[in-house]
């Protein structure tokens, strides 16, 4: 039993550091315990209307986080346990028979990933002294991880508003309704402006998944609600008899394509078309997309 344990204790280790590393360190950032967290907790965010706004995305990081940190917590008491107590020394008023054995095995570990180090319970089994401090190390690792990975969401979001910025301003001036009688080098400049800014958010998608779970509660910066005006604008440009227009609106469609086969496949999986998928996309958010 005592080496069952310890095989089962781990693996959830492994499992739990194999999460943290294709959520963190793999460019696409897909762990599958993270991204089913994060799912859960944006199907009840629908289930509640999106009552709760941006908030989603942050708690489901904070989930995310608080999983990893159980993996690892449990994975090492499960360790800790075949060895209780006679693999640690007590300190003085400190009894174990006071305490079930799995709570001091959990106590022992939570203490030593969270590096307290109250001073009450100490390693003497020369294995468990071994082990001991990389459980500590993974303690800190998974502090500087989470403190990285919510700063590094920030960016993608910015850019993200920012597009949305954009095209919510273009569609309030009725800027696809002027394209006939623009200077085709400014068009052109725009729609290229434009194809770098969807080819961004694409690439952001790929690489930080958990920003697809932060719902924008401002309309103006919901990129989901937003984007299918850029439909409008290529139906205008395409119009146009300028080739560079019509070069630059068709860049600006295939990066629109791009974009909406990234949220088929790893988010929404459904639309057969762009517009299907973009309209699924703010179906998702709970916005009406713009005309």
């Amino acid at each position: 039993m005592d080496a069952v344990l310890t095989v089962v204790g781990i693996l959830l280790i492994l499992l739990g550091l194999w999460d943290v590393i294709h959520t963190l360190l793999h460019p696409g950032g897909r762990g599958s315990i993270s991204r089913a967290v994060l799912a859960a907790v944006w199907s009840v965010s629908k289930l509640l209307r999106h009552r709760l706004g941006s908030a989603v995305g942050a708690a489901g990081m904070v989930l995310v986080i608080g999983a990893w940190v159980v993996m690892q917590g449990l994975g090492w008491a499960l360790i800790y346990l075949p060895h209780l107590p006679e693999g640690f020394s007590y300190a003085p008023g400190v009894d174990f028979s006071d305490y079930a054995p799995l709570a001091e095995a959990l106590y022992v570990s939570f203490v030593t990933l969270t590096t307290l180090g109250y001073g009450d319970v100490l390693a003497i089994d020369p294995w468990i002294r071994a082990g001991a401090p990389f459980e500590a190390l993974t303690g800190f690792a998974l502090l500087t991880a989470a403190m990285t990975w919510f700063s590094q969401i920030y960016p993608p979001l910015s850019r993200r508003r920012a597009l949305a910025l954009q095209l919510s301003g273009m569609a309030d001036a009725r800027y696809a309704a002027s394209v006939s009688a623009l200077d085709a080098a400014t068009l052109a400049r725009v729609l290229d402006e434009l194809t770098e800014r969807v080819a961004d958010v694409r690439l952001d998608f790929e690489q930080h998944a958990e920003g697809f779970y932060f719902r924008e509660g401002r309309l103006e910066f919901a990129l989901a609600r937003q984007l299918p005006y850029v439909f409008e604008l290529l139906d205008a440009a395409m119009a146009r008899p300028e080739v560079g227009v019509r070069l630059s609106a068709a860049r600006l469609a295939r990066a629109l394509e791009e974009l909406g086969a990234t949220l088929r496949s790893q988010y929404l999986g459904r639309g057969d078309s762009v517009r299907e998928v973009l309209s699924a996309y703010a179906a998702d958010h709970g916005h009406e997309p713009r005309d």
